[in-house]
């Protein structure tokens, strides 16, 4: 019987990378795609000895070309942290918008069925606790993060465009933090930051008073939760994200702790529209997926620092990746 044929576009990622090991595990043909512009090879070099695995280097946002047939397309191309998106901000629009319509292109093509990963970003600094579903954001268009929030809102509504329109099997997944192996240690996001700052003896950076909250969602609950939506009928957009919530000051002393480092806390200014709340509402993963997180913050902690703490000692040095912008 030959095997299910599915196409993971930011494949060298972070999300991408876990999602291409997940569904090799599940006996599917991967089809991986990557301009490596934040990506990583590394993330994903023990995937090539598979026959059942193979690597594109293409960026999604020009035209998409895959030989033969596919049964499901995974777009996970992005920039995903702030450091990143700010840098780069034209590519993180042309991801979000020319690489959208690309990839559903292709799945109307392909008669594929297309997951987009949106994100909790599309609720921008929310009026309303915890975010569910229905909730339609509050977002600034113009400020510095608008470029990465109204590209994933644009994506959303491009995707629903196709399924309305164009009969496209869609979903559409919002994504809460999350955290665990091969993150980068200086992408910018709190908790790869704070286990930086700790494994090199500096003082963990916590920005505005600590009192914002996250919601942190280990990584191997996260996929889960993709592959349920993936394989379900529901076409609306589905929360996946830990509702554990804790401020950035407590989480920096969690880590603090974890760590043993013996460095403190200092207070930097708070960057323009941070959100200053965020949890999931996941009661609709609940109820559609039978999907709720399993891995308790403590226990993912451990094991995201024992990853960290093993990479070669010049990893934990490395500078954030420079860009050209166009």
């Amino acid at each position: 019987m030959s095997r299910k044929r599915v196409l993971i576009t930011g494949a060298a990622g972070f999300l991408g990378s876990h999602l291409c090991d997940k569904f090799i595990a599940e006996g599917f043909h991967v089809i991986a795609m990557d301009n490596l512009i934040t990506g990583d090879l590394k993330n994903i070099e023990h995937l090539f000895k598979l026959e059942q695995f193979e690597y594109y280097h293409h960026d999604v946002s020009k035209f998409i070309h895959v030989p033969g047939e596919l049964d499901y397309i995974l777009h996970f191309a992005s920039p995903a942290s702030p450091i990143d998106y700010l840098k780069i901000p034209i590519q993180t629009l042309k991801v979000g918008s020319l690489g959208t319509h690309n990839c559903l292109g292709l799945a109307r093509a392909k008669k594929a069925r297309i997951l987009v990963a949106s994100t909790s970003e599309v609720y921008g600094d929310p009026n309303v606790h915890p975010q569910n579903e229905d909730y339609w954001g509050n977002v600034n268009p113009i400020g510095p993060r608008g470029v990465y929030d109204e590209a994933k809102r644009f994506q959303e509504a491009i995707t629903m465009a196709y399924h309305t329109f164009h009969a496209v099997e869609t979903r559409i997944v919002r994504i809460f933090n999350t955290y665990g192996p091969r993150m980068r240690l200086n992408d910018g996001r709190a908790l790869p930051a704070f286990i930086g700052q700790a494994l090199r003896g500096e003082d963990l950076t916590v920005f505005g008073d600590g009192s914002q909250t996250r919601s942190f969602c280990y990584v191997s609950d996260l996929i889960d939760g993709i592959y349920r939506l993936l394989m379900s009928d529901y076409i609306y957009p589905v929360n996946v994200g830990n509702p554990s919530e804790i401020t950035l000051k407590e989480f920096a002393e969690e880590v603090i702790a974890l760590t043993g480092t013996s460095q403190k806390i200092i207070y930097k200014e708070l960057p323009k529209d941070d959100p200053k709340q965020r949890r999931p509402d996941i009661t609709r993963a609940k109820e559609i997926l039978g999907w709720e997180p399993k891995v308790d913050r403590a226990e993912g902690l451990k094991r995201t620092y024992e990853y960290f703490k093993n990479l070669p000692q010049e990893e934990w040095f490395k500078q954030p990746k420079e860009f050209k912008s166009y």
